[in-house]
Parts: C-alpha cells; structure tokens; sequence
C-alpha cells in the first residue's frame, strides 16, 4: 500500500485543509464541495485526511461495520448484541465516475432469490464508506441517478435496496467529500445545497511557496516512508486534535445571540431554505471546539458563513460563487453584541495551527473574484476574432434570459444520462426485454419467470423455488432521457450589429444556455463574421464558460454563413469521433442573411444540405426584425432539414405561434 501525503505538509490552502478537519471533527456538518483548477491539491489534501481519523470499532464479522456499543438493529448482517468489538482504522472509499447503480448500493444475487427464495445481498461502497470518508473525485461529472443515490444516503444515513420485491436497508453515515473543476460543468444548484461547507482553491502565485510545494511533492515522490516519518510529530498533533475537539463538542454552547447573528447573516445574504442556518450553526459548533472552547463567538459564526453560504448564493450557473465580506461583517456586528453570551464581535482569524488561519475563500479563481467577460486573447493580445473588419463593435449586453421552449432530438439515442432527447438508459420506464450482454444489472422479473417456466418440469422441479438457468435472465430496457451536444452557431456580422438587436440575440442564446445546464448537455460556440468563422468554445460540460464568451463577442463585419456552418460541420465531426453515442442538436441564430465571397447565398445552401444529408436536428432562430421580412432564416432551416422559431416563439411563455419541435420538421425531411 503507497504512503499517503502527509495532511500536515500540505502548502497552504488552508480554507480547504480547515473545512476537512471540522468535517472530522463533526460530520454532521454534512461534507465539503472542493472546488478549483487542476492541480491544486483537491485529492491529496482528502486521501491525507483518512489518516488523521480516529480508529473506528466494529462489530466482527459484520459487513457494514455495526458499532458494537450501538449496533444497527435492522443490520442484514444482524441482529447484534452489544459487547466488545475490533478497531480498525477509518476507510476512505472512493467512487469512481463510471461506477454502476449496483457497485454504489451493493447487489442482489437474483440467481439465488429467484431459486432459494433468499435475500442474498452483495454491499456496495455506500456500506464500505459507513463511518468512514466517502470521496467523490470529479463529483459534477457523475450521472445524475448515482448523484441522486449518494445524496440521499448522505441525508437520510442509511442506504435503501428496493429490487424485484426484496428490500434491504443498511446504516450508511459518512463524511461525504467532493472534487470538482468548474471548467468541466456545474452541479445542479439543488446538489449543491446538499454540501455543507464548499472551498475555492487555486494554485499560489507566490514563487516562494511554488517552490515549497515543488520541493516537497519531490521528496515524497523520492522517499514517501521517510518522507512521513519527518511530519510524524505534525500528524499525531493533529490526530490528538481531531480526539479532543470530538470530546469538547458536545460541551460546546451555542448562544441566542449567535444564533441571532446566523439566522441574520443568512436572512441578508437571501439563502434558500433552513439548511444554511443548521449549517452555519454546526460549523460554527465545531470551530469552536477545534480552538477549544465551549462559547461561539462571532468569529467563529463569520467564519463557518465564509464556508458555509458562498455556493448557496448562486441562482443559476452563470453567478460566481462568493461572498461581500463587507456585507457580512456589517451583519455581524448589527446583530451582535446583543447578550452577554457573544462579547466579541471583531472577526479574528481562524486558530493557528493545521488547518487554521484566514479562513476566507479565495477571491480570484476560476469562478471567483474577477468575472468580468473578457475577449479570448490572441497573440499580442489581441482578441481572436477572425476576419474582423474595421466596422467591429464593442461587444453589447445580453438581454435578460427567459425560459425557452423544449427542443429534442428525434428518435431514440443512447447518449450519457441527460434530460433532453429520448435513448435508453439504465433509468427510466420499462419498455420490453432482451437477453442481457454481460453483467445483469436489471433484471426483467415477468419475462424471467416466463422463460423459465416452460422447462420447470425438464428440470426436476420439486421445491417451492422455481428452477432458474442463467439462459432465462432477461434484462429491462429501459427508456429515459439522455444529454445532447447543443451547438450553437451565432451570427455576429453587421446585419446583427444593431445593439438592441444583439442584445436580444444574446439574451436568447443565454437562455438556451440555461436550458442546456438544466438538461446536462454539452455545449459548443461557433461564431461568424467579417470573412470567417471560429470556434469561441469548444464542445464542454462548462455553460459558464459558454456564457462569458458570448457576452465578450464582438459584432461587425460581412456575414460569412457558408463558414459558419462549415466550421460547426467540422466540429460535429471531431466530436463525432470522440464521442458517437452524444447526438447534436445544431442550433443557427441568424436574420438568415449571406454576403461576403461568390455566390454566398448557394453556398451556404451547400453547406446546410450537409446536416441534412447526415440527419443531424438542427432549429434557426431567426432573429429578423422590423415590419418587412425576407423569410431568408426559413429557407435556411428548410435546407437544413430543421425547423425556424423567431425570438418571440423561443419563449415558453409565448403566444404569438406554434410549438415548434425538431422532431416533427426532421420527419418531413425523412
């Protein structure tokens, strides 16, 4: 087994390395969301903390690791008598991405329940991490139904198995830990909600500490037993911490006054629901007894907000997550002082120590401090904008987004789990039966039986159990949704220039966006003008990545549609290699207009009957104003194979015309 990182030798990042130790100190806490760039030690940092955790005692012989003076009396591996147990130390599990239903809740043996009438039930890592530390790497990449499971057992400690009409319910509490790079996708904000505590962090830009970072991660690769033995004293420090800070804090004092002060905090700073204020209220509990005492002073209740509220603050996924400290502290000392029990209302910072100091968020980050839509930066920094003539603009704002129809892709897919066009998934509603392929996940029960049954008396069939070969096993097909490649292809040339104009044509790819981050899809930008088209965004998971170039973009210039739907046909096909299972979904925003080059009109025909050609769902929205209209937009979604909406009919809320859908236009094309 390799030799872990020290915790204590970790370089800086001490919000993140704080919020680790009061989740060991109290897991009722609810874990930590740790955000930030790559490689800023997200994972070293946690796989250190599972050895600074107290050794845990377990009930031998039990599977889901029963504390023997406590023990689960609905246990399947029970009943327990209290009495002695064996320690062990702490687990941290780790939950791959790619992790099936059945590795995260366990397995039933539907060979033996459907032949012995037995409840034999293989566990998962939900019963692995009881106790022990659950970690989740790369968290916003995980498929919804496994987020879902996981959050759930997190809530309610305990896993639940409901399968072909055998139940089975284990203890599953544990200290739930997530990593995630925001430049590959957001949570949904109601998973977000769920982490108690959330972290930035970012590589220091201190030479001075890269260097200490540089030197330390050498000499652990060169010698990691020694390497440990020289932070052995730190380690047992804060392992001893960790002991004493769980003992103190139930002797911890939460008083009316800051009480007044968390409920305030999060009044001001307009936080959904109660969940902020029971986690502040905790955080605030536990940071106490890591400074070992038992009052909490407004230091503590300023702190365990700077940890506690900054991701519950985002309405949707285009707000940067943070806090006012100004704002904050103008709470704080409004609502404090008010009693005897909270003398101290001046912030200190945090106690020294591991894990102690400032305790404040970063500020700058991939998501925070400075957001401000800026032009991708080009050599001699100068923005990349192809073909850009002397006629461009300055960028204009996007209206405000609204909520947009439902657009799909025709057919059945069996793209990544999503929640915009229909494919088979392992979720959803039962639509027939197959043989499976490989592993059984989800057994069809009614077709098993019925293949079964004909040869149950070929079989020597004497008992109450029905005689079952692995031939009968039938899997369910299921049928749900999947996540599409939405890819936009924007008109920024001169005849979209008009600031109202592109303002409402930014708001309504905003909102598309929008809708796109609801329905897990990626999303890709490919912009044209002047003589040219680039790609502004590659096919990501990140929307708000998306939604910062789209603000940036310039507009002026002729219009080169042909090389708009060019460069998307191009992206389309690289993607296509990457990943074949992901269908698209080519959403054009233009007034329909071509110039610019010989006979651009037809060759911006040739190049839409190019989607046509290959089946992909494509929708213009067309975004001709004024009384006259050229109906040039139309005739391109005709060429295209797709469907026309104008801005008006792109809102849900929208009375002026149809629904459009994809579908129905993509059958005519058939």
């Amino acid at each position: 087994m390799s030799t872990p990182f020290p915790f204590t030798a970790v370089v800086g990042q001490d919000d993140l390395r704080l919020a680790l130790l009061l989740n060991a100190v109290s897991p009722a806490v609810g874990g930590v969301l740790v955000r930030g760039e790559k490689g800023t030690a997200k994972s070293t940092a946690v796989r250190a903390l599972s050895v600074l955790l107290p050794a845990v005692s377990v009930v031998p012989g039990c599977r889901f690791s029963c504390d023997p003076a406590r023990p689960d009396p609905a246990c399947p591996d029970g009943p327990h008598e209290p009495g002695a147990g064996a320690e062990r130390p702490a687990r941290m599990v780790e939950l791959p991405v790619g992790a099936s239903e059945d590795r995260l809740v366990g397995a039933l043996d539907i060979e033996r329940a459907l032949s012995e009438g037995v409840k034999a039930f293989e566990p998962g890592l939900l019963a692995d991490a009881h106790r022990g530390i659950l970690y989740v790497d790369e968290v916003n990449l995980l498929h919804d139904h496994l987020v879902d499971l996981l959050l759930d057992a997190a809530a309610m400690g305990a896993s639940y198995v409901e399968r072909e009409g055998v139940s089975v319910r284990h203890a599953s509490k544990f200290l739930l830990v997530g990593t995630m790079n925001p430049e590959e996708g957001e949570l949904r904000p109601q998973l977000l909600d769920r982490f108690g505590l959330t972290v930035e962090v970012a590589a220091s830009r201190e030479p001075d500490q890269r260097v200490e970072v540089v030197r330390r991660r050498l000499a652990h690769d060169d010698d990691p037993a020694g390497f440990a033995a020289r932070w052995a004293d730190e380690e047992t420090a804060v392992r001893a911490r960790i002991v004493a800070a769980r003992k103190l804090l139930p002797s911890v004092r939460l008083g009316d006054g800051a009480l007044r002060q968390i409920a305030a905090t999060c009044a001001a700073f307009e936080v959904d629901g109660m969940r902020a204020d029971i986690v502040m209220a905790r955080t605030a509990t536990a940071l106490a007894a890591w400074a070992g005492r038992t009052e909490v002073l407004a230091e503590d209740v300023r702190q365990a907000a700077l940890l506690a509220l900054p991701h519950r603050r985002r309405r949707n996924p285009f707000d940067a997550p943070g806090l006012d400290e100004d704002k904050l502290d103008e709470t704080l000392e409004e609502f404090g002082g008010s009693d005897d029990e909270n003398p101290d209302p001046d912030p200190d910072p945090g106690p020294d120590g591991p894990g102690g100091g400032g305790g404040q968020p970063p500020s700058e980050g991939p998501e925070g401090g400075d957001t401000g839509a800026r032009p991708e930066a080009g050599e001699g920094g100068e923005p990349q904008t192809s073909g850009a003539g002397a006629g461009e603009q300055q960028p204009a704002r996007a209206a405000e987004p609204f909520r947009t129809k439902a657009l799909s892709v025709p057919g059945i897919g069996e793209g990544a789990a999503g929640r915009r066009s229909r494919a088979r998934t392992e979720h959803g509603r039962t639509t027939g039966a197959r043989r499976p392929r490989g592993t059984l996940s989800k057994l069809h029960l009614a077709a098993t039986v019925q293949a079964a049954a004909p040869h149950q008396r070929a079989r020597g069939r004497s008992g109450r159990g029905l005689v079952v070969r692995r031939d009968d096993l039938r899997q369910a097909t299921r049928e749900g949704r999947e996540g599409n490649l939405v890819l936009f292809v924007v008109d920024a040339s001169g005849s979209m220039a008009a600031r109202q104009r592109m303002g409402a044509v930014k708001g309504a790819v905003l909102s598309l966006l929008l809708d796109a981050y609801q329905r897990r899809d990626k999303v890709g930008l490919v912009t044209f003008r002047g003589s040219a088209a680039d790609v502004a965004l590659p096919p990501t998971s990140s929307v708000d990545a998306a939604a910062v170039r789209l603000e940036s973009l310039p507009t002026g210039g002729r219009t080169p549609l042909a090389a708009g739907l060019l460069r998307a046909h191009d992206v389309l096909r690289v993607e296509r290699l990457r990943d074949s299972a992901r269908r698209p979904l080519v959403v054009v925003v233009t007034d329909g207009r071509a110039t610019g080059g010989p006979e651009p009109v037809a060759l911006a025909g040739r190049a839409a009957r190019l989607f046509a050609a290959e089946g992909v769902a494509s929708v213009v929205v067309d975004c001709e104003s004024g009384p006259v209209r050229l109906g040039l937009a139309g005739r391109l979604a005709a060429e295209l194979g797709g469907s026309a909406v104008t801005l008006d009919e792109l809102r849900a809320d929208s009375i002026a015309g149809l629904v459009r859908d994809v579908q129905g236009t993509s059958r005519r094309a058939a």
